[in-house]
Parts: C-alpha cells; structure tokens; sequence
C-alpha cells in the first residue's frame, strides 16, 4: 500500500511532487508542503528577525508567494533544488521586512510579543542563558552575515545553495560568514572557554 503522503513518483521528491500538483490545479497540496516546511521556514525567519510574531507572518507570507509563483518553479533543477528556492522566497521576504524596519523604528510596544523561538523545548538556567546570548549575538551581526550564518548553520545549505538564495557569488558567502563566526566568536567568548 502507497503512503498517503508520498504522492510523486517513485524516486521523485516530496516536494516535487506537491509543486507538480500544485502547479497542476491541486491546491491541496499546498497544505503538504505548509505541513512539511512551515517548521523550518518559522524558524529560519525567527533567527534573522528575532521576532516570533514576524516570523509566523512572514512564514505565511512565504507560502502565498509560494502559491502565487508555483507555475515558475521547475522541478528537478538541480542548480535550485526545492528547498533552496522556498529559502530564497522568505529571504526575500526578511530582507524586505528588514529594510522597512530600518525606515521605521519599533515602538517598545512592538517588543512586547518576542517570545522563545517557536518550538523550544524547556532548557536548563545555564541552556537558556547560552541560548539566548547566542540569539543576541546573532541579532546583531549586519543582516548580510546573519542571513547567511542562519542559512549555513541552522538549515544546512551548502555555500553554493546559499549563494544561490541570497543571489550573491560562493566567495562572498565565504566571507560574509568568515566575519559572522569572527564576531560571534569574540561575542560569545566567556561561553566558549571552559
């Protein structure tokens, strides 16, 4: 009996088999690819933003972009495989926010929403002391570097599928996170001794 959830080709990809059935009409398939993605878009847009709330939003915003351009995906493209191409929405998306942010301050009610990332498990005092220096630090490396440690560190992509998603050269993906580690490096310091 076939899995319900694997509804491609034998061989072919989750993924790819929703956006082949998303393109073809079903739009059913959007909540698949929402219930296998969502997670990870959140999270990836919670450590550039540092906001759960705008990052809950600009997750769902991915996905009806997602929706709005599934005609232009083209399965199989090794060059933009599935999860690059999705990043590349909601980085696009982040860098938007961002850039509007910087035209127009926060009040401090604003802040009154952070909350945990979505999906952290109770931590030790000590976990949550590190975890949150961490989340600090990062939050203040130039949203350049921090786009890309949070792509290379926290999703996984290989320094060519980010250089793809933040449409830059592989080099450049190189120093920008050569800098991020450097800073964070000297940020996190009393954490990283002993």
């Amino acid at each position: 009996m076939e899995d319900p959830g694997n509804f491609g080709e034998s061989g072919e990809s989750r993924e790819i088999a929703a956006m082949r059935a998303l393109a073809g009409g079903d739009d059913s398939a959007l909540n698949r690819l929402m219930d296998d993605w969502s997670p990870r878009v959140t999270a990836m847009i919670y450590r550039m933003t540092g906001n759960a709330s705008v990052a809950s939003d600009l997750a769902q915003e991915t996905f009806v972009r997602l929706y709005l351009t599934r005609a232009r995906y083209r399965p199989g493209n090794s060059a933009r495989p599935f999860s690059t191409w999705l990043f590349g929405i909601a980085a696009n998306l982040v860098r938007n926010h961002l850039r509007w942010r910087g035209r127009h301050p926060e009040s401090p009610l604003d802040d009154a929403d952070e909350q945990t990332a979505p999906g952290d498990p109770a931590r030790s005092a000590d976990a949550r002391e590190r975890g949150e220096a961490i989340r600090k630090a990062i939050a203040t490396l130039p949203p350049d570097q921090r786009e890309v440690l949070v792509l290379a560190e926290y999703e996984g992509l290989s320094h060519a599928e980010i250089a793809s998603v933040v449409r830059c050269s592989v080099k450049a993906v190189e120093r920008r996170l050569s800098h991020a580690r450097e800073i964070l490096r000297r940020e996190l310091a009393r954490f990283l001794q002993g």
